[in-house]
């Protein structure tokens, strides 16, 4: 039994694969334990030293991370706003201001409490017993009280609950979710079993050698934790609002030094200055950004996409690279036989019968039920024939066998390892010998796996030996769709990469068959290589092959490292941590429900031909928020211009703060319907160039202040109006433009390019009526009457439809499209 000795602290830290080239007894010894297990103390203390066989996460307190919402550049201009605003006695609008920002912290909320999802998922994945020998007793504990160590049993259908060595005997397991390879892979003694694998086939006593975190399943787990898209939305919203402060203090400091000239009372300055901040912040950038993603969301899920991040719609539209996972995402994660090789007198069907013969339907077995599936699809009867016995697949003899009767004969049929059924089949001439292990390397450089077939008649010679019916061909094929799907992606200049831990045969030949392309290449090729080089190369190639999870978020990080905004797809474990990363991951119908719970786009049906109608509609809805964009600047631009101007004129506030909360409400909410508005999708990737679009923006705007000047002199000098009812009649053409002013920019060419939305048009169409009869006959702002109104309906209708020539140049001059 082992004692409780201190072991060296330098034992539990070593990774798991510092252990593959350890003898068993040098493991033992260095893990301080022996074959029979730990003793009860010792893994008590163990335990306490090295802790739980789980992923520990710190979590704040729910209150604080809704707090933090209201803690930031935009958060702090509102608050500002909001306070200057209570102190001057506009307390509808500090309302006003407090709900907007609220709205957007509760939006924002929600969202980060389903970002913890995905680690509860994995966690869950670890929740299971373990079967181990403690104090020379075997025992049943809860697999998160496992120590480095311990000695357990793994059998058939168990989860492994750690990273172990084999100490005695065999398994075949499952490790399609954790490094995408979809056959079965054999485990002997010595041999390294990775946490979270299924086993499949066999039993073995094994050694306890990573717990929790330390696990390879657990560094999964922690990649998961820390993986972070750069949030592109978050940039392009403070770009924004940074630029529209700028024009908000530049103006607030003109005003501000006149009025201090002019020895205006301070607190009215104040007044000027939280005008200037209503005007000049985007308040609705955020809510309006919600909104036109959920719709997207919504129109996406009608198509069989899922979304959990809205942002990753946004993303989306800018996606240069999507990186594919192979099984499961490019191919079908299911075993089927793709060819076969007869010997002299048989036929392919003959080798599929005589296979089905050798397999079980209850034997849990992946080759058995791809077998059982082929023989079914090409209706191969078998129903005159009785299994009467049958020896399922052993990692030690690597076949499996059975006896079976056939109308009064009895055969012994058997199927395996090629060597292995070669061996048995010793009457094979050599000559057949060596074309059959052609045919063997000839589907190896195809990426396929092997078996052979074997028949032997039991009314036959006593030493009569089995005889060769042919061999099988075995793979995981590509979806259906998957060609198509890589065409459409090429057609919209987005670059596929293939993402595996399959072998490099089978790599560049799923990649051929997908038309992703044949320069695939293993992933210790950039072993070596400095990040520049690595970002180069992965930019390069068209896949890479033999990875781990690892892996794959490494070059998810270094494609955003080299400027790319990256999708991948997947389905497993293994995917996790890049789906997480990428600024759109994208999980399968049938991923692992950690898979899910890392990515922003969850498909809700089979076939990944989704993605494109994703990446489209995502190109439609960056056309819709930069409509929206463009609006917003414009109008700040023309807004701050026409106060600036009304103030030197007339020495007062050409708007009241009143005036400013309306006019936010009649152009920033109301263009909330360009979430349905009728929008075309780019054929490249669309990329926010936001000073870009603010200097398009602000020729456009100072057109549009000029405009505005104009209507304060008609106000004053033609319709003879007094400085209360030229407010009015300045703010019913400011709204009237904004409305205007929409259904104009919505189109980089001429605004009669396309029709606008129903429910765009709708809601322009209703705010001006709203504020025509407003201003006709007066509430909450003074009666102008129907003449005056219609005036300024009419000049801000020519005026805002002879803007379209200049708009199409200014945009085709600052590359906005």
């Amino acid at each position: 039994m082992a004692q409780a000795v201190q072991p060296s602290t330098g034992a539990f830290s070593d990774s798991t694969e510092a252990f593959k080239t350890l003898s068993l007894e040098e493991t033992l010894a260095k893990l301080n334990a022996s074959a029979d297990g730990l003793a009860s103390s010792e893994a008590s203390a163990r335990l306490a030293r090295l802790g739980l066989n789980a992923i520990e996460e710190k979590k704040a307190h729910p209150l604080a991370q809704y707090l933090s919402r209201y803690w930031g550049p935009m958060p702090w201009l509102l608050e500002i706003a909001i306070v200057l605003a209570a102190f001057l006695g506009h307390v509808t609008e500090s309302v006003i201001i407090f709900l907007l920002l609220s709205i957007n912290a509760v939006i924002g909320f929600m969202h980060q409490r389903n970002t913890s999802k995905a680690l509860e998922l994995l966690k869950k994945r670890l929740a299971v017993n373990a079967r181990v020998l403690r104090d020379r007793n075997w025992q049943t504990i809860d697999a998160i009280k496992l120590v480095p160590g311990d000695i357990i049993l793994v059998k058939l259908g168990d989860i492994v609950p750690a990273d172990v060595k084999i100490v005695r005997g065999n398994l075949s397991v499952d490790e399609s979710s954790l490094t995408g390879e979809s056959l079965p892979a054999e485990r002997s003694e010595n041999s390294i079993v990775y946490s979270s694998s299924i086993a499949r086939q066999g039993e073995a006593t094994c050694l306890v050698l990573n717990t929790g975190g330390n696990t390879f399943f657990g560094k999964t787990a922690s990649l998961v934790k820390i993986a972070k898209p750069v949030s592109h939305q978050e940039e392009v919203m403070l770009t924004i609002v940074r630029y529209m402060m700028y024009l908000g203090i530049v103006s607030s400091f003109a005003v501000g030094i006149y009025a201090l000239v002019l020895h205006i009372p301070f607190l009215m300055i104040l007044s000027f200055i939280v005008t200037f901040l209503i005007g000049a912040v985007p308040v609705a950038l955020p809510a309006v950004l919600t909104i036109v993603q959920a719709a997207a969301g919504s129109q996406m899920a009608e198509k069989g996409a899922l979304v959990t991040r809205l942002d990753a719609i946004e993303d989306a539209a800018s996606i240069s690279v999507v990186c594919f996972d192979k099984t499961g995402t490019i191919t079908q994660n299911k075993l089927s036989v793709v060819s076969s090789a007869a010997s002299p007198g048989f036929s392919e069907d003959d080798i599929l019968r005589i296979a089905a013969l050798a397999s079980s339907a209850d034997n849990m077995d992946l080759i058995d039920s791809a077998i059982l599936n082929a023989a079914a699809s090409r209706g191969l009867a078998t129903k005159g024939c009785a299994q009467l016995s049958f020896t399922p697949f052993s990692p030690a003899t690597r076949r499996t066998e059975a006896v079976i009767e056939c109308a009064g004969s009895r055969y012994h049929v058997l199927k395996g390892a090629v060597p292995i059924i070669l061996e048995l089949c010793s009457a094979t001439s050599e000559s057949a010998r060596s074309d059959i292990n052609a045919q063997v390397a000839l589907f190896a450089q195809k990426g396929y796996r092997t078996i052979a077939v074997a028949r032997a008649c039991e009314g036959a010679a006593p030493e009569s030996p089995p005889e060769l019916i042919g061999i099988l061909a075995l793979a995981d094929p590509i979806r259906s769709d998957s060609r198509a799907m890589i065409a459409d992606l090429r057609a919209l200049n987005v670059k596929p990469i293939m993402l595996t831990g399959d072998s490099l045969a089978i790599a560049r030949e799923i990649s051929v068959q997908a038309g992703i392309g044949p320069n695939i290449i293993s992933i210790k090729e950039l072993d070596g290589m400095d990040e520049g080089a690595q970002a180069r190369k992965v930019a390069q190639i068209d896949g890479f092959a033999e990875i781990f999870p690892e892996d794959k978020y490494r070059i998810v990080k270094l494609l955003q490292k080299s400027g790319y905004i990256v999708g991948m797809t997947g389905d497993g474990v293994n995917d996790a941590p890049a789906l997480k990363q990428a600024e759109m991951g994208i999980a399968v119908s049938n991923a692992a429900d950690v898979a899910k719970a890392s990515a922003s786009v969850v498909l809700t049906q089979e076939g990944v031909g989704v993605i494109v109608q994703a990446i489209r509609l995502s190109r439609r809805t960056y056309q819709r928020m930069l409509t929206w964009v463009i609006n917003k600047v414009t109008k700040v631009v023309q807004v701050l211009g026409l106060l600036v101007a009304g103030f030197f004129l007339f020495r007062n506030m050409i708007l009241s703060m009143l005036d400013m909360s309306l006019l936010v409400f009649a152009n920033d909410f109301v263009t909330m319907s360009l979430a349905t508005d009728n929008a075309k999708d780019a054929q490249a990737p669309n990329q926010w160039k936001v000073k870009n679009i603010t200097l398009a923006s602000l020729a456009i705007g100072l057109l549009l202040a000029a405009q505005g000047i104009g209507g304060i002199f008609i106000g004053q000098d033609l319709l003879r109006l007094d400085f209360g009812h030229m407010q009015t009649f300045v703010l019913l053409t400011l709204i009237f433009t904004s409305q205007f002013r929409v259904l104009i920019v919505r189109e980089r060419r001429c605004f009669w390019d396309s029709m606008p939305g129903t429910l765009l048009l709708v809601s322009t169409g209703s705010t001006m009526a709203i504020f025509f009869l407003m201003g006709a006959f007066g509430f909450i702002i003074p009666a102008l009457g129907a003449r005056e109104t219609a005036l300024a309906l009419a000049y801000s209708l020519v005026f805002t439809a002879m803007l379209d020539c200049p708009k199409r140049l200014f945009f085709r001059l600052f590359h906005v499209d």
